[in-house]
């Protein structure tokens, strides 16, 4: 079974039906899946971290959403700048970045 330190979810506004669509989507969420992945890697993170793209968390003036486990850190209003600090910040130091909570 997978136990990684964190879990790091991500709002792509991924339908039922497969179709991405919605307001996180249109703000470029599912290039910040990728971010995650890659800061995690340059950060050799990779057995702490898991990320996962989801659907619509239902505060869409708020996105791009990002929420992480196990502290339940909400994250929002996010771009590629937010995800390498909050890469440095929670998942290396443990510190969550206060100037993207929601």
């Amino acid at each position: 079974m997978v136990s990684p330190k964190y879990h790091i979810i991500v709002c792509t506004s991924c339908r039922i039906n497969g179709i991405q669509k919605g307001m996180c989507f249109q703000k470029g969420s599912v290039g910040l899946v990728q971010k995650f992945l890659e800061e995690i890697e340059d950060r050799d993170l990779i057995d702490d971290c898991m990320v996962t793209n989801t659907g619509c968390f239902g505060i869409c003036d708020k996105g791009p959403v990002a929420v992480i486990y196990p502290e339940g850190t909400w994250y929002g209003n996010l771009d590629e700048d937010a995800v390498e600090e909050i890469c440095e910040q929670h998942l290396e130091n443990g510190n969550p970045v206060d100037a993207y909570r929601i």
